[in-house]
């Protein structure tokens, strides 16, 4: 027998797709949407494919992270700042 699942979160955002800056946001609430999501995703993989999918997933955010760090770096400098500031 499968129970339907009837929770909908509502969420709100002052600006559309604000997700990261919004500071009205519960702090734990993208660390609580991460883990669900990976079990979620877990749930449905055999061992050999989640372990493929976790090292995907992981050099796709060590990449993001390259990216991000190589945008900061190279940013032209702020009135009177460093790089990036």
């Amino acid at each position: 027998m499968t129970v339907p699942c009837t929770f909908r979160p509502v969420l709100s955002y002052p600006v559309m797709g604000d997700t990261m800056n919004n500071s009205g946001c519960d702090p734990l609430a993208l660390t609580t949407s991460v883990n669900t999501l990976a079990v979620a995703i877990a749930s449905r993989l055999n061992d050999a494919d989640l372990g493929l999918t976790a090292a995907i997933l992981t050099q796709l955010g060590d990449t993001l992270e390259t990216i991000a760090a190589q945008r900061e770096r190279c940013a032209p400098p702020a009135a009177g700042g460093l790089p990036g500031n």
